[in-house]
Order: C-alpha cells, then structure tokens, then sequence
C-alpha cells in the first residue's frame, strides 16, 4: 500500500495517494516496457517510445490537430508522472518526472477535465482530460497552446473523446504484453520438460508432429512420413500391440489415451517415451482427433532399475508399504534384520506380522507420516525376537510408505555406556564441589547422602569413625563404640522416617558378624548384591532396626569405607531397593571413588576443627578480660571470621595506668592470618607495656609505641586507637575528660545520655603505624557528662564488599541511637550491635570495646568476653 499519511503530491494538501491507482497506472507502465518510466533523458524518451509503439503516437497527433494545438501529450501518473506519448512542435520529452502542480497531474486532483484559459506569463493555455480504467483516474491527455485561449465545451468533450481510445490502446498494450509473457513462460516450460505435441486427423489420417517430437523420435522434416504407419515403425515391436490397443481404446470411447513405450532411434538405440494424449469428438459424437504430447523417459526407467538393483546391494535395509499397510517390497538388508524372507512378508500387514510395534513408536511415526505427508525420522526400539534399537526413516507417497531403518543397537548401548560415565563424572564433579564448600564435618556429612540418591543408591547412611583407623590396623577400641552414625536420606520423602529409625538404632542392634561391622575391622568393601535384606536382618537383634529393614527391604547393599590420608576416616552404607538393578561391578567401583572424595572432604573438616581450636586457644591466651574500673563500665566483645582460621589482627585492650586514669585500645594489624596475630599481640604488648609503666597521654603512647617497634625490628603496620579516661576527683561531681590519639583508625562514637549520637572526628588525622617517620602523633580531647557511651570497634562491623564505608558507619550510628533507647546492659548493647550489623556471621575479625561512665559513688560494673563472642560479667 502507499503511504496514507503522506500529503498529495500536487497540493501537499494531507489526501491520500489511492494505492489502486498507482497500481493500475504501473501496470500499463509495465506493457510499455523497462525504459517507460525511467528517467528523463531522451534516450529513455527514445526507449518508451518504441515500446509504446506508434499508436499512442498516432492518437496523440490526431488530439493536436483536431483541437488546434501546438503540443498533445498522453501521461501515465503513478508516484511519478511518465509522459508516453507525444505529438507538435514542442521539444519531446518521454519518461519519467515528479509529480507537481503542472497541468496533466492536476487530473488527479480535479477528478475531472482541467482548463488553463489565460496564459500565464509565457507558459500558454492548457486543457486536460482523465485516462480512466478500472475505476482509476491513471494518466491524462493533455493539448496546449502557447497563446490565451478559452476552451469551449466542446473542446472539452472532443478531447474527452478520443481519451477513450487512448485507454484502449494502453489496455492492448497490457494485453499483448501479459498474452506475451504466458506465451513465453509456456514455452520455457516446454523446453525444459522436453515435451513435443502431435495431432492426429482420424478422418483424413495426417499425423502432425512438431519439432521436439521430431527429435524425441530421431527424425526430421523430410524423414517423418506424417502417417500412423510412420509411427507403429518407430515403435519398439515388442511395445507395439500394446500401445496400438491403448489408442484403439482412446479412439472408441473418445477418452485419454496414456501409454509408456519403448522406439528404436534410426541409430539403432532404443529409447523410453512416456506419451499422452485426448480423443476429440465430432458432431456425431465419434472421435475425430487425438491430440496429446510425449516425453523422453528413458532416464527415469533407468534410473528405476538403477534403484532396485542399489536397494538390493545397499547395506540400508528398506521395504515398501502400499496402502493397506501391507509389505509390497522388502531388500535383502530388510530381511536380514526382520529375520524374515522376503516371502513371509509380501502381502502380509506390517501390524499383524510385527504386533509389538502397534501403539509404540513405530505405529504413531508411521501413522503420522502417512497423515501430514511429512517425512519422519526416530530411533525405536523392538522387544524380543528383534531385541534391538532402530533408527527409522520413513518417507510417504501416494503408492504408501517407503522405509529405511538401520540397526544401532551396539551405537546405543555405547552411547549408553558413555552416557552414565558422563553421569557418573559429574556426580564425582558435584560431591567435590558440594563438600569443598563446607569446614563444617556436620555439613559434610549431612550432604553426601543427598547427593548420591537417587543417582547411585536410593538410600544411604554416613557413619563416622570417633578415632580414625589407619589402613590396615584395629581400631583400639571395639568397633561398634568407635562409630557414630551421623547423617542419612532417602530420596523417597514417605521413607526417610523408616531410614530414621534404622540409622539411630542400628548400632545398637548389629552383631559383630554384621556387614558394617566386617567393613569397619576389615577396612575393605562389603557388598551384597541381591541378598542385601536377609543379609542385615541375620546380623540384627530384634527391635526397631530390625523393623525398619523389614519394611525398607533392600535388595541390594554397599558398605564402602571412607579413606583419607592413609586412614578410615567413616563408612558409606548404600542400599537399593527391589525396583532398581543390583550394583554392578562399575557401581561398587564409583562408589569407592565416591568414598575416597568424601573420605578427604571429612578429615578436611577435622583438620580444619583441630586448627580452628588451636586458634581459639591462641587468640583467648591475647585477648583477655579487661580489669574491674571504679565508676566505669567496660563491654569487650571478639568474633572472628566465620571463613578464616578464627584467628586475626584485630585487638582490643582495657587496663589502668599508675595514676588511676583507664586506658583503652582498639587496634587492627594488617593481614588474616596466624602471622598477623602474632604480630597483634607483639604490638599489643608493647603498647599495654609503654603505657603502664610511662603513664603517658595517647599522643605520647602511640609514639613511643612506634619507636619501640622500629628498634626491635617488629614489622607491622597496623591502625589503632588509644583513649585515656580521667574520672573527676573522687567526691566532686562533674564531667570526665576522654583525651585520645587515633592512627589511621575508625573514630569512636559517643552516646550522650540525652540519646544524643556523636562521632568523634579529629581535627588531623595521623598515619598509620608502621610507616616511619612521621610529623608527630596529635591528641584530641572532650568532656563526657556521667552516663554517656563510648564504643570503639574495628572495620570488620561496618564494612561490606561492594558498599561505601560511609553506608556502614551511617549504619552503625543508627543501630547505635536505636539500641541506646532500650535501655539495655553495656553487654547487651554489644551482642546486639554485632547482631544486628553481621546477622549472617562475620566475613572479617570484629573488636568491639564499649564503655559506660556511672555517676560519682557509684561501682563500676566489668563485662568480659571470651574469644569466640561469648560474654561474662564481673562486679
């Protein structure tokens, strides 16, 4: 369709350009050839002329003259206005222009005759008619003057009069041209069918053959006789009766004469010709002509016995059904693999001699096929005699179904074979990666039976050994009590409650004869294959494990130890039931290679839990209590990463100094790991040390500090923050002065007993430990009114991966504000600050150190922490 929004192309006014219009005005453009509506140039003028012809031209001349005009034109309007004919003195100018406001596109607009009367400077006077046909306005003959004239009605209606005519001649034109283009398509189509005609006058005998059946038959002109005997001469003799009967047939009923034949080519050879042909009857209703055509089809009957003889020798066996279903044609291959002569299946239904392919996939492909006149193709499998898998190409036709099938059944049992090995990989590949994921033995334990069911067993039972075996010895103490049962699943939901109970009663109820047992002294596999049920339930005292067996009944069952490093380290106990196929030898060997892996993942857990303990011990001998304050209360809190060693940097520190004041400490050493605390508490005590024994302010501590770690060599590099506390002189109430210096660490924030939350922000910030020389250490100082809250902490509370510090600060004076309201403990307070800003576990080390000031008489209350989070009090 044109674009309707676009504005007519003579006024611009918004009209629509009518689609079927332009339509028809391209179609008679089309008749006039390629260059009718190319371009302006005069040889495009030169082109459309001559493919118009010199009718428009005559009607155009004829206009002029009646009319008495200087020029007539005949224009074609489509999108573009194509001047196809013209006549006078005016310059001629054929083809193709925009269309504008001048006088012949004009039509369009007026939907009638257009009269320009009164010259318009020197462009003369103009009258236009539409060209109209099928009910579009698709062109317009013009006439023009070069002086004012007034055009009468009657120029009007004579050049209206001969517009008839010219749309006449267009129509021709479109005529012929279409009428040429069949002609030519008909003819193409000849040729390349290689189909010659004849004509056979019954009543006087003259056989008419044109040029291609002339050379179908090896002849020419002057050698063909044009009679039926020149014909039966051609015609193979032993192909002759027959096809003299099918004419003869044709010709008394006056119907269709088909045969296929075989000629003899003046050159000796033979040829196939494939002929048809229609009796037509005369006034008497007897037939009086047969008309038909012929084509060589000496390929296709050799390419026939070239199929027959390629099905029979191909290694592709192939049958054909008709279409009833039945066998029509079965190769040498087929027989083979139906096992079944050629014999016993022509003829016979394919569903009553195969019955096991109705209703499976061979009857819905085939079936389908036959339907849709698609082709299909699927691999099937066939039960016994066959027993065995296909692949199956079946293609219709409307003489029935050809199929080709091959035998796969060894591609298949490998592909198969391949296909649970790559099963198997990746069960290897996801107990791996799963246990890989946990320091948790628990966790480990709790995830190995879901992983291997149902892909291996359909129920299953860790049991870990309380002091691993090495390979090869007894464990020290009697089988049973060195076991415990830790972790079960049934991939069957209705059943975990049964595996329940056989898993935390079994060890109770198994004699030392039991496969368990035999697995855990022997350290080497037990499998019962089939006999898995009785074999448990002669090893079982009676009771509810026995129960559970009974009702469980498995057929077949694996006891695998777990070995790791040398050692056994637990037992997989697999079982399955009677629905599924015993373990096989490949089963019991993935089950071992299963039972390597998760043997490894566990004693990684237990290593890991020595290690952690270790830490644990290490970190609580450098992180102790602070001391009992008067008129202070003190909260210390430590958690470590939830992923490391339970081990760090980070530290904190509350004691006395010799003139009473408090001092407290926060600090976090660079690094994760036990080198990094070594080197916390190194500066840990040397800082603890400096200050109990100088009694010096922060300023001078952090100093000296920094200097006794460059002259003993200690490497560190390090943030901390240390605040001195001066309590007001005893019995004189007021405010007590906070004095702190803060190298490169996160500033403190004070909750003032109005609820008030402030940070303490220094004026200069200094440098972290451990960079050298430096300008010196600064010192800030305010005064807390009685009641007031400090809390010093390390990042591990406030930072998060992929987040601005600022958010996690911004975060902490807001948990800070909330909880202050509460009322709680200065303990409380702690344990839900770290609640509430690492809900999931901490992914760094956390110090937290809060301090309460009490008002003048009051005792100052001590909370402890141990290192693993947990708190204590002390009065």
């Amino acid at each position: 369709m044109e674009d309707a929004s676009a504005g007519d192309p003579v006024t611009g006014s918004g009209a629509p350009s009518s689609s079927g219009r332009a339509a028809e005005a391209r179609r008679l453009l089309a008749a006039l050839g390629p260059a009718a509506g190319t371009d302006l140039d005069e040889r495009s003028g030169r082109q459309a002329r001559a493919a118009a012809g010199t009718g428009l031209d005559r009607l155009a001349e004829l206009a002029r003259r009646l009319l008495d005009a200087e020029v007539a034109q005949v224009v074609i309007l489509s999108e573009v206005q194509t001047v196809v004919a013209s006549a006078g003195s005016a310059p001629r100018m054929l083809g193709a222009g925009p269309l504008d406001e001048r006088l012949c596109a004009r039509v369009l607009l007026e939907d009638g005759p257009v009269r320009l009367d009164v010259a318009a400077e020197s462009s003369g006077s103009h009258l236009a008619v539409p060209l109209r046909t099928g009910g579009h306005v698709v062109g317009a003959l013009c006439v023009s003057v070069p002086a004012p004239r007034r055009w009468s009605e009657r120029d009007v209606a004579l050049l209206e009069e001969l517009a008839g005519p010219v749309v006449a001649e267009l129509e021709l034109g479109a005529l012929v041209a279409t009428y040429e283009d069949d002609r030519l398509v008909w003819q193409v189509a000849v040729d390349a069918g290689g189909v010659g005609a004849f004509d056979w006058d019954l009543v006087t005998g003259e056989l008419r053959w044109d040029d291609r059946l002339l050379d179908l038959f090896g002849l020419d002109r002057d050698g063909f006789a044009g009679t039926i005997e020149a014909f039966r001469a051609s015609v193979h003799p032993e192909d002759r009766a027959r096809v003299e009967a099918a004419l003869g047939a044709a010709i008394d009923s006056c119907g269709t004469f088909e045969s296929e034949y075989r000629i003899q080519l003046p050159s000796g050879h033979t040829r196939w010709v494939d002929a048809r042909g229609q009796a037509v009857a005369g006034a008497d209703g007897s037939a009086v002509r047969l008309l038909g055509a012929a084509h060589d089809s000496t390929a296709r009957r050799d390419g026939d016995a070239r199929v027959a003889r390629v099905l029979e020798s191909m290694p592709t066996a192939f049958y054909q059904l008709d279409a009833d279903w039945r066998f029509a044609y079965v190769n040498g291959e087929a027989e083979r693999l139906l096992a079944a002569t050629r014999d016993s299946l022509i003829g016979r239904v394919v569903w009553d001699r195969f019955p096991a392919a109705v209703g499976g996939s061979f009857e819905e492909h085939y079936r389908r096929a036959v339907e849709t006149g698609e082709p299909v193709a699927f691999e099937a499998y066939y039960p016994a005699p066959l027993d065995g898998w296909y692949e199956v190409r079946a293609w219709p036709s409307p003489d029935g179904l050809a199929v080709y099938f091959l035998d796969i059944t060894d591609r298949r049992r490998a592909h198969d074979r391949l296909q649970e090995g790559a099963e198997q990989t990746q069960l290897l590949s996801d107990v791996s990666a799963s246990l890989a994921t946990t320091l948790d033995t628990e966790e480990a334990v709790r995830r190995l039976p879901q992983l291997i069911a149902p892909r291996v067993a359909d129920w299953s039972i860790v049991t870990l050994l309380t002091e691993p075996a090495g390979v090869g010895t007894t464990a020290a103490r009697p089988w049973r009590t060195n076991l415990r049962d830790a972790g079960h699943w049934h991939h069957d939901p209705v059943k975990r409650a049964l595996v329940t109970v056989y898993a935390s009663t079994r060890l109770r109820a198994l004699s030392d004869s039991a496969p368990l047992a035999r697995a855990a002294t022997g350290q080497q596999p037990v499998i019962h294959r089939t006999d898995a049920t009785q074999a448990l339930l002669g090893s079982l005292a009676p009771g509810p494990a026995r129960d559970a067996i009974s009702a469980l009944a498995p057929r077949s069952g694996a006891f695998i130890p777990l070995r790791a490093r040398g050692r056994v380290v637990g037992l997989l106990s697999a079982f399955r039931e009677e629905d599924r196929e015993p373990f096989t030898d490949e089963d019991v060997a993935l089950l071992l290679d299963l039972g390597n892996r998760a043997g490894l993942a566990i004693d990684n857990t237990r290593l890991f839990g020595l290690q952690r303990d270790l830490a644990e011990g290490l970190q609580r001998s450098m992180l102790t209590a602070p001391p009992a304050i008067d008129h202070l209360e003190v909260a210390v809190r430590y958690a470590p990463a939830a992923v490391a060693a339970r081990v760090g940097g980070d530290w904190y520190d509350a004691f006395r100094q010799q003139d009473g004041a408090t001092v407290v400490v926060i600090g976090d050493v660079i690094g994760h790991d036990v080198a990094a605390a070594a080197a916390m508490g190194q500066a840990r005590t040397l800082l603890r040390g400096i200050a109990a024994t100088t009694g010096a302010g922060p300023a001078a501590v952090l100093r000296d500090l920094e200097g006794a770690m460059r002259l003993l060599e200690v490497d560190v590099l390090a943030t901390a923050l240390v605040a001195r506390l001066d309590r007001p002189d005893a019995g004189v109430p007021g405010p007590t002065r906070l004095r702190w210096s803060n190298a490169g660490h996160l500033d403190p924030v004070v909750v003032h007993p109005d609820g008030r939350v402030e940070t303490l922000a220094p004026a200069v910030r200094d440098p972290l430990l451990g960079l050298g020389e430096g300008p010196g250490r600064t010192e800030q100082e305010v005064l807390l009114a009685p009641g007031s809250t400090v809390v010093l902490y390390t990042d591990g509370l406030v930072e998060r991966r992929g987040e601005h510090l600022d958010a996690g600060l911004a975060r902490l004076a807001e948990a800070v504000r909330e909880l202050a309201a509460e009322d709680l403990t200065l303990g409380e307070l702690c344990d839900r600050l770290l609640a509430r800003l690492v809900p999931s576990g901490a992914a760094d080390d956390i110090a937290l150190v809060a301090v309460r000031l009490g008002s003048d008489g009051d005792e100052g209350d001590v909370v402890g922490a141990a290192p693993d989070g947990g708190s204590r009090d002390r009065r």
